[in-house]
């Protein structure tokens, strides 16, 4: 018994509504999202007006000091390099790998962000948990 073969059919899917569906969640996703312009990010920095004064203790801490320019300086001794590799190198030194020390951070009002983020950065990298970022009480206005 021989059985006699239908003729397949060709299935098309229509893709014009699919098309449509598309563009409308595109559309959707761009009426709905909100973009951030962070150059025109305006902020305005706190003043310390109050705090507490550090406590005079008899324990070693470190002390880094970074000037208007950048340049640091670890407990009085400058570095001639400016950078991440010397200052670990000198915090390091100053410690003794004792990184349970107090660490202090003391930076010019006009010192470039990007060196007290370095200086953060080293030691963070070095394992000190204890740091402080010393400012001077804000002047009240006349």
């Amino acid at each position: 018994m021989k059985f006699r073969r239908k003729p397949r059919e060709n299935v098309e899917i229509n893709l014009a509504s699919l098309i449509d569906v598309v563009f409308i969640l595109l559309l959707f996703f761009v009426v709905t999202t909100t973009f951030t312009r962070e150059t025109q990010l305006k902020v305005d920095l706190p003043e310390a007006a109050s705090g507490t004064p550090p406590e005079q203790t008899e324990l070693k801490q470190i002390e880094v000091l970074i000037g208007a320019d950048g340049g640091y300086s670890v407990n009085g001794n400058a570095l001639l390099e400016s950078n991440l590799k010397n200052l670990m190198a000198a915090m390091q030194k100053e410690s003794a790998g004792d990184n349970s020390l107090p660490l202090i951070i003391s930076a010019d009002g006009k010192t470039p962000h990007q060196a007290v983020i370095t200086a953060m950065d080293a030691a963070g990298k070095l394992g000190f948990a204890h740091l402080r970022i010393t400012t001077v009480e804000a002047q009240e206005a006349p």
